[in-house]
């Protein structure tokens, strides 16, 4: 029974790197590298009627580090109806790569 289980669970799921879009930022204050997760299927709203052309829906995070301090940087994206990042926004930090952010932490 449990080898039933997970091939069902193996047939019926999506690959992570397609849920899930890896945020990261330095913040300006102390530049200390901080990142995220973003959900693609559960973390983003939609947006009806307003915003930019062509935007379906906008997600918020406000990213806060834990060593150095508490400096919140808030992020801003807007996603197209495939979900697909068409604007980025950022207050108190700077967007890096994944690649800075794993030679940091």
């Amino acid at each position: 029974m449990g080898l039933f289980k997970k091939v069902a669970s193996f047939l019926s799921s999506t690959p992570r790197d397609l849920e899930t879009l890896g945020i990261y930022v330095r913040c300006d204050k102390c530049g200390e590298a901080i990142g995220t997760r973003i959900h693609l299927r559960h973390d983003l709203s939609p947006i009806y009627g307003e915003g930019e052309q062509g935007a379906a829906y906008l997600v918020r995070k406000t990213l806060v580090g834990s060593k150095r301090c508490f400096q919140p940087v808030e992020v801003k994206l807007t996603f197209d109806a495939e979900r697909r990042v068409i604007a980025r926004e950022i207050t108190g930090g700077q967007f890096i790569t994944e690649e800075e952010y794993g030679a940091e932490a």
